[in-house]
């Protein structure tokens, strides 16, 4: 049976609020969310909040370094 470790439960978080991510990402809570609506950054809905998971934020950063790599 695998452990919490070897699913990434212990140590960085499985899922990120927003403000979490916008510290996260050094990004304002409006490109935040222009972002999910874009549907470039994922993220999930608990009942009324919204949470990005981890593999999303690093989804992103790949985007972001891809698109970067491209203008070179």
């Amino acid at each position: 049976m695998a452990t919490a470790v070897e699913h990434g439960l212990v140590g960085e978080p499985v899922l990120y609020r927003v403000e979490d991510a916008m510290k996260a990402l050094s990004l304002s809570r409006t490109v935040i969310y222009e972002q999910i609506r874009a549907g470039r950054l994922r993220a999930v809905r608990q009942g009324r909040a919204r949470r990005i998971p981890a593999s999303a934020i690093r989804e992103y950063v790949a985007l972001l370094e891809r698109e970067a790599g491209g203008d070179q």
